[in-house]
């Protein structure tokens, strides 16, 4: 029974955020209401308050969301490039300016910052366990992992540089996505101080036909 409730919970939060992603891309925040929301996802507006209580949670949930999926995305292309640090710098980064430029959210996020309403932005930077927080720590535990030549300070100090940097190419563009990537995976490399490793010797070279 437990697990039942879990699920169910776990279905009306995705008709919620479903339901809310639509209405902001549509009206932006500043036109998020809760009460199209529960008329939209099918439930009434006392069990939508019950479950999230106030329209800040419902956005800070939909960032939260949203911030999974890019760390998803993230990881794939990452794990597409373990032999190559900058290559793979460049593909996560490209990856999520990429997703960025072309996300609903992000840019209703963004249009109400300009606006002079920054109440989602600061999920992304300043508020308690940001979007910031989670990605750092993530990028810092598959770092480690799968380049475990750079040394402690270096990898921290370069996932600092790849989050700062991306976060604030999403904020406020300076090129294109492609050539942001390619500096940014640059500058992050250089702060990594990574050379990268000579094949083990006997190791197959797959520069060279077979």
């Amino acid at each position: 029974m437990t697990r039942f409730r879990e699920s169910v919970r776990s279905l009306l939060r995705e008709q919620v955020l479903n339901a809310a992603y639509d209405l902001v891309a549509a009206r932006g925040w500043s036109g998020l209401r809760l009460a199209p929301v529960a008329r939209i996802a099918g439930i009434s507006r006392q069990t939508l308050y019950n479950e999230f209580g106030s329209k800040e949670a419902v956005g800070r949930a939909l960032v939260e969301r949203e911030a999974e999926r890019f760390l998803l995305g993230i990881q794939q292309e990452l794990d597409a490039h373990r032999d190559d640090l900058e290559a793979a710098a460049a593909a996560g980064v490209g990856f999520t300016l990429q997703q960025a430029a072309d996300n609903s959210l992000i840019k209703a996020v963004l249009t109400a910052a300009r606006g002079g309403d920054d109440h989602l932005l600061a999920y992304l930077t300043t508020r308690p366990e940001p979007v910031f927080n989670t990605a750092t720590a993530m990028l810092d535990a598959y770092a480690a992992d799968a380049w475990p030549e750079v040394d402690e300070e270096s990898r921290h100090l370069a996932v600092e540089v790849i989050v700062r940097l991306t976060v604030s190419h999403i904020v406020q563009p300076a090129a294109s996505p492609e050539e942001s990537a390619r500096r940014i995976a640059k500058i992050t490399v250089r702060t990594a101080q990574y050379v990268r490793p000579d094949p083990a010797p006997g190791a197959a070279d797959d520069s060279l036909p077979a």
